[in-house]
């Protein structure tokens, strides 16, 4: 990511605008349209704030130049829940606007996304029937949340993400693949999909198989060598930096939400703040450290 945050927000901004944003206001149109919503809520997951309330009052002070009005808390709550398929789209506009789109390697992980932690707050929230408790054995924990999927390409730009209950077999998230009709198929001859032991089942390797999909995968104790396991370990690590940014950098468990939409959204932001930044060093050639 650049250290000139204006120069990526103006990017991101027309991008979206050119591309994007269709004509939903019918009589006057807002103070605040849902492009420049969007790069806000970039800039909000970029600069670490959680709270909305503080966001605001940053954006406030120091953002008029690029931003002249902004809304009050209630309404930013409203309108950013409201834009949810806006980032949706963004995320995959960005991806496709790289040369890592062609890729023809995918790597799949999940990991948990808490969102709550006292009994009370479990029996209350309005994400109980969604979320779920489970063991991550990865960070040697139980948490109460969702899991996130995360399909990204070796550079980290994500390519696809859903958010599911933790009890959920990971092998489940094959739906995944079908979201867009010709995704997978069509543009990808050859795709080889990359996962750790969780995703291993046959059943699961012929369904990839029906796709057009292969998966390479660490083969169990009792099984033979799989073909490419070697370079298994150097790849996997690129999906756990992908993960560690998502929650070191843009606080993906301090995510805040506290409904459907809310969680959704907050996580959607951060995806979406991951994916601008990687397209905006792609566009300008920046030096990866």
């Amino acid at each position: 990511m650049t250290t000139d945050m204006d120069t990526l927000l103006t990017a991101l901004y027309v991008k979206i605008d050119d591309e994007l944003e269709g004509q939903r206001w019918l009589g006057r149109p807002p103070q605040l349209t849902d492009s420049e919503l969007v790069c806000l809520a970039v800039a909000q997951a970029m600069l670490g704030f959680r709270s909305e309330a503080r966001w605001l009052r940053y954006a406030g002070k120091n953002l008029t130049s690029m931003f002249p009005y902004l809304p009050k808390q209630p309404g930013w709550n409203k309108r950013l829940r409201a834009v949810l398929p806006l980032v949706k789209k963004a995320i995959r506009m960005l991806a496709v606007d790289t040369d890592f789109w062609f890729d023809s390697h995918w790597i799949v992980d999940s990991t948990p996304v808490e969102c709550g932690r006292s009994r009370s707050t479990v029996k209350r929230s309005d994400l109980a029937g969604w979320a779920g408790y489970r063991y991550c054995a990865s960070h040697s924990r139980f948490f109460w949340g969702l899991r996130l999927y995360l399909v990204c390409i070796p550079t980290g730009m994500p390519i696809l993400w859903a958010l599911a209950n933790p009890k959920i077999d990971e092998r489940e998230i094959l739906p995944m693949l079908d979201v867009e009709a010709g995704l997978v198929v069509a543009d990808r001859p050859g795709l080889l999909l990359i996962s750790d032991k969780g995703f291993a089942s046959q059943e699961f390797e012929n369904d990839l198989a029906m796709r057009g999909i292969e998966l390479l995968r660490p083969s169990f104790k009792r099984e033979k060598k799989r073909k490419g396991e070697s370079l298994l370990k150097s790849v996997q690590q690129l999906i756990e930096s992908v993960n560690d940014t998502l929650k070191g950098q843009l606080d993906l468990e301090q995510h805040g939400g506290r409904t459907f939409k809310g969680v959704a959204v907050c996580v959607a932001q951060r995806i979406l703040a991951l994916a601008s930044a990687i397209w905006h060093n792609h566009k300008t050639d920046a030096l990866i450290t």
